[in-house]
């Protein structure tokens, strides 16, 4: 598959950035790995350590086998990324996930043996300080002795430098040959020069007292890893869960760090089998054009100029959706959609061979007959009617393409042929598309344009490839007036639907300029009657001033005069005063304004009025609501999966009804799941046996269990069953 599809190198990249190698699949509900990979990308965080596979170490260790000083370190790495991520305050599903992570303080006392190259403390065994300290000063008595006898001038002459050798862990002198006439030796080696390596006898003892340190050493070496293994045989279950955590949150931080390294996107496959690419770029070409493409429909059929990219897009269709499935970072926009399919299909290479002894047309018949068994799938054909009479094949993959499209079944084809094309068009989930060329230039354009069928240029792109124009010439003449002409009529009907896409385009321009303009003059409309009712509070204002200074002449002076000044005052209030506009009589379903809120108004009762805005519904005073539009926006699905407030690998059934237990077994089974625990525990009891069948027939129908079994006596024997999902 990821030869088939130009993606082998790509790939091989990506799974450098993981820990340890693994399939590029993570186990478990992608949505909620989508969820956590993208709450994890606003944290800064170290990669994780190169860990080594420790599934045989598992295996030793369930056998209650001792395992080596490696094997243990290997775990304890794990351990310390745990205990690294912990301190970096992760919050949110991220945060609750590691929490949930408990490593128990018996397995991080082990933890504490181990210096940062994975060598034992001298400290956990206080023996190994006495003897390493031994062993170091034996190291250099041997090095004293050696530095004795390069400079003893009977050994000069035979000296082939004044260094110390080390060959094979042993400390060695180089010299010529004839040394042994004054230096009793062990040859340990020979040098490329001819010369050789030596070990004087003189430090036999300190040698023999070297081997014996180090295997008391390693005595005690032992002894640790045998507690230790017994520890970790303790401990074994939770080994094995910590083991598979540090996979998935490899999954995420190489999905993370591979896309930050490179500018990459991660799209989540949805439901609905569309495929909408918006810029994605083919990773196997060096200066890729980014392709725009919309694959909707249940048939894509790609025609058009030869070396013009039909393959490449075939194969980035294939592509995004395979990189999609498995949730790996790609290049392209974020606004792309990619549909999830069961299986990815390719079928692109020229099957004939001689080993196989079957012909392309033939392996081509043995392709497809496998499509009717297939669902859920996505199939890219390269050259369909390759092999055979391209008339008789087209008829018949009309008819095979038709039968196909009743069926679960997403098909991209390149043709370089007419008449399949022209057959299938006229079907309603059939998409046509065409790969462009520029006549000015003699050259494609590796651009595509949808629901028209290519022509394929081969006159022209033979002559690019250096064939001679006279032949050519021929060819063309040979070819037939009315062949030229539907040619012709076929690259019309391209300019013409590039025409038309063109205008199309400048009235979707026009229309949105419109749409603005309409939104500006309602937000000034809206200013305008705001300005009004300004006005209007300011001259009431002044208006009321009139009259309080009409009352206090009257309390002034109790004359005719005052109560003459009275009227005038209220008569020019009178005159300043704004006649009120009759506001709109507002009903159910109005769009309207309550202060900066807008909304649609759902209910009306007496004086009040319930408006539903922003996902809320307000009851407010009929009088305070103005009419207005709103701008709808386009509201995004969002599926939202929540964690289990209580986890536990246990439950308990004991005197529960059978329809009680199988409930609770169900949200106990769906809650462990999003946990992502692998193996639980029921207890359920021995009784009569009803309920413990009961639960048994329930986990056999279930689809997430893969197997279960009679619990060990120590966890309940035939009164509690062992679940593995």
């Amino acid at each position: 598959m990821e030869e088939k599809l130009d993606l082998k190198d790509f790939l091989d990249n990506f799974r450098t950035f993981f820990a340890r190698f693994k399939p590029l699949a993570i186990e478990g509900d992608i949505n909620l790995h989508f969820q956590f990979i993208n709450e994890l990308k606003k944290y800064r965080f170290k990669a994780p350590p190169q860990i080594a596979n420790l599934d045989k170490a598992l295996m030793h260790l369930q056998k209650q086998g001792v395992l080596s000083k490696e094997e243990i370190f290997e775990f304890i790495k794990i351990f310390r990324y745990f205990f690294y991520l912990k301190t970096l305050g992760f919050e949110g599903k991220v945060g609750e996930w590691l929490a949930s992570i408990d490593i128990p303080e018996e397995l991080a006392q082990i933890e504490r043996y181990f210096d940062q190259d994975g060598q034992i403390k001298s400290e956990v065994d206080e023996r190994l300080a006495t003897l390493e300290n031994a062993f170091k000063h034996n190291k250099e008595q041997i090095r004293q002795k050696l530095q004795a006898l390069i400079n003893a001038k009977r050994l000069q002459s035979y000296l082939v430098d004044r260094q110390i050798h080390y060959v094979s862990g042993e400390e060695a002198l180089l010299v010529r040959g004839g040394f042994n006439y004054v230096l009793k030796a062990t040859v340990v080696g020979r040098s490329s020069g001819g010369f050789f390596y030596v070990v004087p006898e003189d430090l036999r003892k300190l040698k023999d007292k070297e081997a014996e340190l180090l295997s008391q050493i390693e005595e005690i070496h032992y002894q640790i890893q045998k507690h230790v293994s017994t520890v970790f045989h303790k401990w074994l279950r939770f080994l094995q869960y910590i083991n598979r955590q540090f996979d998935r949150f490899d999954h995420y931080q190489a999905r993370i760090n591979f896309a930050n390294a490179y500018d990459l996107r991660m799209i989540l496959p949805s439901g609905d089998k569309k495929i909408v690419l918006k810029n994605f770029a083919h990773p196997a070409i060096e200066n890729p054009k980014p392709v725009t493409i919309d694959f909707s429909k249940k048939i894509l059929i790609i025609t058009g100029v030869n070396a013009g990219g039909k393959t490449m897009l075939l194969k980035s269709i294939l592509a995004a959706a395979y990189l999609a499935k498995y949730l790996i970072p790609m290049k392209c926009d974020e606004k792309s959609h990619i549909g999830r399919f069961k299986e990815i299909i390719p079928i692109i290479e020229d099957p004939q061979n001689v080993k196989n002894d079957i012909s392309t047309f033939a392996g081509r018949m043995l392709a497809f007959s496998k499509l009717f068994q297939k669902n859920d799938a996505l199939v890219g054909v390269d050259e369909i009617e390759l092999g055979t009479d391209s008339d008789e094949a087209a008829t018949l993959f009309k008819v095979i393409l038709e039968d196909l499209l009743k069926k679960d079944i997403k098909i991209a084809i390149t043709t370089h042929h007419k008449r399949l094309a022209s057959l299938m068009a006229a079907h309603e989930d059939v998409e046509l598309l065409a790969a462009m060329y520029d006549e000015e230039k003699g050259v494609p354009t590796y651009e595509f344009l949808q629901g028209i069928i290519g022509k394929s240029y081969a006159f022209e792109t033979a002559k690019r490839y250096g064939i001679p124009q006279r032949i050519v010439a021929r060819a063309v003449e040979e070819y037939g007036e009315d062949q030229a002409k539907l040619s012709e009529l076929i690259e019309r009907g391209s300019e013409l639907e590039r025409e038309l896409r063109r205008k199309n385009k400048e009235l979707e321009n026009e229309l949105e300029l419109v749409r603005k303009n309409r939104i500006l003059l309602d937000e000034e409309r809206s200013a305008v009657y705001e300005k009004l009712q300004a006005e209007k509070a300011k001259l009431q204002a002044l208006y009321k001033e009139a009259i309080d200074e009409a009352k206090a002449a009257i309390k002034a002076k109790e004359t005719k005069e005052a109560h003459r000044h009275l009227t005038q005052a209220a008569q020019k209030a009178k005159k300043a005063t704004i006649k009120k506009p009759e506001p709109k009589e507002l009903k159910v379903g109005d769009e309207v304004k309550y202060k900066k809120t807008k909304g649609v108004i759902v209910g009306i009762r007496d004086k009040e009025a319930t408006i539903e805005a922003e996902g809320m519904k307000l009851r407010v005073p009929l009088a305070d609501l103005k009419p207005t539009k709103i701008i709808k926006k386009k509201a995004k699905a969002k599926l939202k999966v929540s964690k289990p407030s209580k986890l536990s690998v246990k439950l308990d059934l004991h005197g529960l009804r059978v329809e009680e237990a199988l409930e609770k077994t169900d949200k106990f089974l769906s809650d462990a799941l999003l946990a992502g625990f692998d193996e639980v525990l029921i207890y359920h009891g021995v009784g009569s046996g009803k309920l413990a069948r009961a639960v048994r027939e329930f986990l056999k129908e279930h689809p997430r269990v893969k197997s279960f079994h009679d619990a060990p006596a120590n966890m309940g024997g035939m009164g509690a069953t062992v679940v593995e999902l």
